[in-house]
């Protein structure tokens, strides 16, 4: 079994209706976010009069919370709905159901207008660095344009902001003056990282921040983000799907798959004390620097099921080593496996 410190040991090599106050703080304690019961369904329509035939339940129910200074790791397959959640969060997209709390708020009823305020405190870094760079404007423009913004009215003062920024990143003053195509992955996504701190955010969505980089570069990179959470105190949602990134950089992490959260545990303990099976199966097929501490791989039998009006029961039924009729039957609940470990599995829990 791979093992959290495995996963080290390879990182190594203005508008209405938010006004945040001290009572709000207080009332919100160390939680800056907080999501209850979210969930998101897209109708599938066809035909001629567009009829709706069923619905994609992309999230369906997913519960976290996000403490300051810390960071939550979203991991699971591609298609499980990790990237919907970060979009509901920052209000992207509409929730169908569910809260999401920002500081003791609740934000899912604001209006667009009402957000305008709130953007600042959570910003979203990208996974891909070119694509999130506009190629006709310099390295310093992008990033003015979040000090615009705040407020930053004088030119000298965003001038200096930015090359302060830059070199917080790892980056020359001199760049501000070039375009995204002079540079390469690793420093494009730099750039994003100096982007999204202009604003002075609290939280930060990373959105496989490191998937379109180099091995050496990704290092870099979580490394990079490390040190500015502990400059700045900044709360992460960290997305992706590599386990070895998210074991090294998460205090917290999540197991999602098609939309609904298996597994969540405090980072140490859900990789040395796993109990899903799809968890288990996920860190088998983790890459370990030591081969002979290599454990057989708990492959998966099937294909992936469809998001689209899912058979009852258990997510994970067509998949599972362990199923039972009991699975296929009922919504399986979150089981208390721990002080802060849940699991989405009653057989792990009863023995």
């Amino acid at each position: 079994m791979a093992t959290r410190a495995d996963a080290r040991c390879c990182m190594m090599a203005t508008g209405e209706g938010y006004n945040l106050d001290m009572e709000q703080m207080e009332q919100a304690g160390n939680i800056v976010l907080k999501v209850e019961g979210l969930k998101k369904h897209f109708p599938v329509r066809r035909g001629f009069f567009q009829r709706v035939m069923g619905s994609i339940q992309a999230v369906d129910g997913v519960d976290f919370d996000i403490e300051a200074g810390k960071t939550l790791g979203l991991v699971g397959e591609s298609g499980c709905g990790k990237s919907t959640v970060s979009r509901l969060i920052l209000k992207l997209l509409e929730p169908d159901e569910g809260k999401v709390i920002f500081q003791g708020q609740d934000i899912s009823g604001l209006s667009q207008n009402q957000m305008k305020p709130l953007r600042k405190e959570m910003q979203i870094i990208f996974q891909d660095p070119y694509g999130s760079l506009n190629p006709r404007m310099t390295i310093g423009e992008s990033i003015e344009e979040g000090l615009r913004t705040l407020g930053v009215k004088g030119q000298a003062e965003r001038k200096a902001r930015v090359e302060k920024l830059l070199e917080m990143v790892g980056i020359s003053a001199s760049a501000a003056y070039r375009y995204p195509h002079e540079f390469s992955g690793g420093q494009r996504q730099r750039i994003g990282i100096a982007r999204a701190l202009s604003v002075d955010p609290s939280l930060i969505v990373c959105d496989e921040p490191v998937s379109a980089l180099d091995v050496s570069i990704q290092a870099q990179i979580i490394n990079l983000l490390k040190d500015l959470q502990t400059q700045l105190g900044l709360s992460y949602l960290f997305i992706a799907h590599d386990l070895h990134v998210v074991g090294y950089v998460s205090d917290t992490v999540a197991v999602m798959y098609l939309g609904h959260i298996m597994e969540y545990a405090p980072a140490d303990e859900l990789y040395d004390k796993p109990l899903h099976p799809y968890t288990l199966a996920l860190l088998s097929a983790v890459p370990v620097p030591e081969p002979d501490k290599r454990c057989e791989l708990k492959a998966l039998s099937g294909d992936v099921p469809s998001p689209l009006d899912p058979l009852p029961g258990c997510r994970f039924q067509g998949r599972c080593p362990l199923v039972e009729e009991r699975c296929r039957e009922d919504e399986i609940k979150f089981y208390q496996a721990g002080e802060n470990h849940r699991v989405r599995c009653w057989k792990v829990i009863a023995g």
